[in-house]
């Protein structure tokens, strides 16, 4: 007995023929759970789709002509759907939308990712339509991302952040410093409360480069607002305003001394 499949209605948004066609195909070949209920050249007609169809995810282009991927996003409940930016771009851009946790795919599409991108998707789809609370984290994170691109500073301010339970949306300013544990990674913010995430340092790390974090150890990355002092008699390590003493690995050392002289003028023998 064939077992049947429930189809999830997906449209496809991007300006060029070929991208729409050859995106298709992929979708055929390796996610038979998606159903594609359309296809548009532009926001316009991407619009146009999801008033005459129960639409579920959304494949963005962000980089249309006229009116691009983030400018239509802002013209429709983009938390009603399941967004998967397509891209060819790179730097600020990708990593404001890895720090939102929103799920996209670089150009050319690999069908590998492609099928966890549609995984990711459709189950955060479908949980956000059971729990009002997931689908206010994912409204935030949506807005946080185009705020943040639409800001002159281009400064990323909140990380969304994956645990055991759904997502958790972090202001920047609350994470004291980040420790490695195994393929986990635990988030010590103000207030002496954590968080536990699969997400791995490493993804922090690139997430926040150009920040006032630095990553002193193979294990742990800190933010540099809360840096107290630099404890000579300790081995060589950093203590937090909070009182934590962390080691610094010896090959960090002197890019360290550089990077915190805005925030320490020398070590301290206590």
């Amino acid at each position: 007995m064939k077992l049947l499949v429930m189809k999830h209605q997906a449209i496809i948004v991007d300006n060029e023929t070929n991208m729409r066609k050859a995106l298709e195909l992929l979708l055929e070949a390796n996610c038979p759970d998606i159903d594609i209920c359309g296809s548009a050249a532009s926001a316009q007609e991407a619009r146009g789709l999801l008033k005459s169809r129960d639409v579920d995810l959304i494949f963005l282009d962000i980089s249309m002509p006229g009116e691009d991927g983030f400018t239509f996003l802002r013209t429709i409940p983009c938390e009603n759907y399941g967004i998967i930016f397509i891209t060819a771009y790179h730097g600020f851009c990708l990593l404001a939308i890895k720090a939102s946790a929103i799920d996209y795919l670089p150009k050319p599409i690999d069908a590998t990712m492609l099928k966890e991108a549609v995984a990711r998707a459709v189950h955060y789809h479908q949980l956000r339509k059971q729990q009002a609370e997931y689908l206010k984290i994912y409204r935030e994170s949506l807005l946080n991302l185009l705020q943040v691109l639409q800001s002159d500073k281009q400064l990323i301010t909140h990380i969304t952040v994956p645990d055991q339970h759904g997502f958790k949306i972090v202001m920047l300013k609350d994470l004291i410093y980040l420790q490695a544990d195994g393929n986990y990674t635990i988030l010590h913010l103000s207030g002496q409360n954590t968080l536990v995430t699969s997400q791995p340092l490493n993804e922090f790390e690139m997430t926040l480069a150009n920040r006032e974090f630095f990553r002193i150890h193979k294990s742990t990355l800190i933010n540099l607002n809360y840096l107290k002092l630099y404890a000579v008699d300790a081995g060589d390590s950093a203590m937090l305003s909070d009182g934590t003493l962390l080691t610094i690995s010896r090959r960090r050392l002197d890019e360290f001394r550089k990077a915190t002289q805005p925030y320490l003028h020398q070590p301290s023998d206590h």
